[in-house]
This record gives C-alpha cells, structure tokens and sequence, in this order.
C-alpha cells in the first residue's frame, strides 16, 4: 500500500573495447613497475657479470690479483678452473678463477 513497486534498473550494456581497454589500463602499471625494474637493477647486474666473466677469462701467467678474500698475488699458474697464486716469496695457494676480484697493474705487489 505505502510502498510503491520497485524495478530493478538494469545497468546499460558495456562495449567490448571498453571492457578490454579497462584492462589493459589495470596491468599498465604492473608493466611499468616490471620494465622500470628491468633497467634499474636487472640490467646493470648482467652488464656487471658479463665484465667480471670477461676479466676472470683473460687472466694471464705473471698477472697480479686481488681475491675475494683480499688476498694479493701473483698468477703463476692458470687451470682451466683454478689458478695457482704465489702470495709470498715460495708461498704457492690454489683459487677458483671465480674468486678473483681486480686484476692489478704490473708493478703493484712489492
């Protein structure tokens, strides 16, 4: 009596494009966020591995090294995996090649 006949008011048909633009608009930043962090850590972290793996390859017999360890020596003999590090005066260690940090100037250790 007091209350008149409520009708559900439907709400009018989206587009399609519409529907797939919102999307797109929602992963947007998602997209952003993974790109940004593509350049800010991602990369310069590969460009840094690839410099270190160069340097570890071209290590030489007679090359001065800094180890991870701060080790100083020279490179006396060079393996295919480790190399053989004179560290005092008939004091011989053997290292990974991997644990070579800096590749010193000639002259430096004395």
């Amino acid at each position: 009596m007091f209350i008149s006949s409520a009708f559900a008011q439907t709400a009018p048909a989206a587009a399609a494009g519409g529907d797939l633009q919102s999307t797109l608009m929602g992963m947007l930043p998602l997209v952003l966020m993974f790109v940004v962090l593509y350049f800010v850590m991602i990369r310069p972290q590969m460009k840094k591995q690839k410099e270190h793996r160069a340097m570890v390859d071209a290590i030489a017999k007679g090359d001065e090294v800094v180890t991870v360890g701060g080790v100083l020596g020279t490179v006396t003999k060079v393996g295919e995996g480790y190399i053989g590090l004179e560290v005092a005066s008939g004091v011989e260690v053997q290292i990974q090649r991997s644990a070579v940090v800096q590749v010193l100037p000639k002259g430096t250790i004395k």
